[in-house]
């Protein structure tokens, strides 16, 4: 199946409408003390029930929150498309800003390696077609390679998270393999619809920490 890449547009971003502003805060969570594979569990049905409708405008707020984020937006994004099937964060609208503070960027998207198990970088445009790979994510079916230390920014997808910038994801390994390859000072950004664990088990060396992550109503700095 292949799909088209969603414009890259300028914009300045969806602004919250106040009556939801509230209604829509990320609450405590109360999963804490879960072994990483009860965690992904947990957040995967945390995640399914929520509705479209709901998702889409606390995908609203944290745009607002990635607004007030102090860093100068640089050129080199690597983002990902979202996980439908598992209601993914879409960082569509954190890409368009993007786009919007700083024309001159340049967008990439990973690809899983087929089989060097291993996260490669395509740099990608408005005519970039998309393909679902064998974990059913789209991916750019072209485009040109670029190495990790290249990339200034990541948008990193996740299932949890705690207050320390650990996160847990699917359990494959590839971004942490791939981050681990990047420079030193690369923005590595998450973003949730919920409140951070207090400590997430079984982190190893290998486990890169992100540098934020964003929910609906605060911004996280590790």
């Amino acid at each position: 199946m292949i799909i088209k890449n969603l414009p890259i547009t300028e914009t300045k971003g969806t602004m919250a409408p106040p009556y939801f502003l509230s209604l829509y805060r990320s609450k405590p969570t109360a999963v804490s003390g879960m072994t990483k594979d009860q965690l992904r569990k947990a957040y995967k049905e945390r995640r399914s029930a929520l509705s479209s409708a709901e998702r889409q405008k606390m995908e609203d707020l944290i745009l607002i929150q990635f607004q007030q984020l102090d860093i100068e937006i640089p050129s080199s994004i690597m983002t990902y498309a979202p996980f439908e099937k598992m209601n993914e964060f879409d960082p569509q609208l954190i890409t368009d800003y993007c786009y919007f503070k700083n024309p001159r960027q340049q967008l990439f998207y990973p690809v899983c390696g087929k089989d060097d198990n291993r996260m490669h970088c395509l740099l990608v445009n408005d005519e970039t077609l998309f393909e679902k790979n064998r974990f059913g994510i789209p991916e750019p079916v072209s485009g040109l390679e670029t190495v990790p230390d290249e990339l200034d920014m990541i948008l990193i997808p996740l299932l949890a998270y705690d207050v320390k910038g650990h996160r847990v994801g699917y359990g494959k390994g590839f971004y942490d393999r791939f981050l681990r390859q990047c420079r030193d000072d690369v923005i590595k950004i998450g973003f949730s619809f919920f409140e951070p664990e207090t400590g997430i088990p079984e982190v190893g060396k290998h486990d890169v920490r992100l540098d934020y992550c964003i929910n609906t109503d605060r911004i996280y700095s590790f």
